[in-house]
């Protein structure tokens, strides 16, 4: 399929964060875009807003008419979310049509593009948001498939004028091997999605498969330590990176550092987001932009304006009497990052910390971690596993982790409860993390810390 012969487009699943970007792009390419997913959310409530229907009954009745018969301009793009037992999943397998995955159809974008692609299994999100902006706020322009919604843009996709495409890059189901960039980052490579790879070196083998897809002549920046052959390294304060950052300090509540390369030296770079992982973060993106021969003086200048991205790391309240911070953290690496950061920029402060696991398999497989991070905090709030695509496994839930915690100030509790305890004890530092449906909290949250 060529991506000029599209007219119709069809995506089951619309409401991820990933499909509603596909969903938007062929939007504004003038295709007639229609899609189901199970809930209704603010993110399909936008969709239908921008004039893009969206169904919520999994029911092949309700699919358009002209998109019950396969044709050559008509594209049916799938998540490997949703259920294998679908309807509608069914009904255009079983009438004929070839149903794509999300990374599929990326990579059918950006065959003609040069494409900057930011893998990892975490901090692609922010990383991949931050190179976009570099490029756009720097007047060199970008398209950009994020992972997330961009705080200085309110969206996930973004248009650019030029051919040059920023990625996010998911490993999950292996699907960034669709993908041969011009460019590539990977951030991390902890063990995660077991339920797919099995084991980390199953994982492993994934992203160095992905590393040696770069076109010819093409890049790849990584985190340094990680086991990938050649390419540029980069590292928080580790001088034995090609990139580095160092001097990194707090003033007034704002990260400062300076980037550090054999090539170029930047100095007193004010971030415009918080979080030591964030700075390391913002040593990739400057590493891999530098190679597009962006000036240092725009990257300095685009970072201190750089909002981020929805939910990672994200100031929900901030006033004299209550700090309230919200992130997407839902591995116990990004855990111990999230956690690291909030102490380190308010050490004084008692630190309570709402977290919700994602996925059984995910809660197994790493309960020791998880319990060891989250000891990390002064007080936890701890909700049930959101199962997302998975049942139930006998003996993995909440109580489990609690078990494992050394900590004496922890409690299970159901999200209603918890936005009941954090009314009636005001907490002055406080953290929801998880990747599920916590972020429905985050508005009652907000609302019972500022009617003060």
């Amino acid at each position: 399929m060529e991506l000029h012969d599209i007219k119709r487009v069809y995506l089951i699943g619309i409401g991820g964060i990933g499909m509603s970007g596909l969903a938007r792009y062929f939007h504004h390419l003038g295709c007639i875009v229609c899609g189901y997913d199970k809930t209704s959310t603010d993110l399909t409530n936008q969709l239908h807003n921008e004039g893009i229907q969206v169904v919520f009954e999994d029911h092949a009745d309700y699919i358009p008419m002209s998109f019950q018969k396969p044709c050559s301009d008509t594209l049916i793009i799938y998540t490997p979310a949703v259920p294998k037992d679908s309807h509608i999943v069914n009904y255009f397998k079983s009438h004929g049509f070839e149903l794509y995955k999300r990374s599929q159809v990326l990579g059918l974008i950006s065959k003609s593009s040069f494409t900057i692609a930011v893998a990892g299994t975490h901090g692609k999100t922010t990383t991949s948001t931050m190179v976009a902006y570099l490029l756009k706020a720097s007047g060199n322009d970008c398209s950009a498939f994020l992972g997330g919604i961009s705080s200085n843009y309110q969206t996930n996709v973004l248009y650019g004028k030029n051919n040059v495409m920023v990625v996010e890059a998911d490993e999950y189901d292996r699907s960034f091997l669709t993908l041969f960039p011009d460019v590539a980052i990977i951030t991390s490579m902890d063990a995660d999605h077991l339920d797919i790879y099995g084991d980390h070196a199953h994982l492993t083998e994934s992203f160095r498969l992905f590393a040696s897809q770069i076109k010819p002549g093409g890049t790849l920046v990584h985190k340094n330590g990680l086991p990938l052959d050649g390419g540029y390294t980069y590292a928080f304060e580790d001088e034995t990176a090609d990139a580095h950052a160092s001097n990194v300090r707090i003033i007034d509540g704002d990260f400062y550092f300076d980037y550090n390369s054999a090539a170029v030296s930047i100095t007193d770079i004010k971030m415009g987001i918080a979080g030591t992982h964030n700075v390391e973060n913002a040593v990739a993106a400057i590493e891999a932009v530098l190679k597009l021969d962006i000036a240092p003086a725009d990257i300095k200048e685009a970072l201190a304006s750089f909002k981020g991205v929805k939910r990672r790391f994200e100031y929900i309240v901030k006033t004299p009497k209550h700090i309230y911070i919200d992130d997407y953290a839902h591995h116990p690496e990004e855990l111990r990052a999230c956690i690291s950061s909030v102490k380190r920029l308010y050490p004084a402060k008692k630190l309570t910390a709402i977290f919700q696991p994602h996925l059984f398999t995910r809660t197994r497989d790493f309960a020791d971690g998880f319990a060891e991070v989250l000891d990390m905090v002064d007080e936890l709030i701890l909700l049930e596993i959101y199962p997302a695509r998975e049942l139930p496994i006998e003996g993995v839930n909440s109580q489990m982790l609690l078990n494992r915690m050394q900590l004496q100030n922890k409690r299970i509790l159901s999200k209603e409860a918890a936005v009941a305890a954090v009314a009636a004890e005001k907490p002055e530092l406080l953290l929801t993390v998880g990747a599920g449906d916590i972020d429905t909290l985050v508005q009652p949250l907000k609302q019972v810390l500022s009617n003060e």
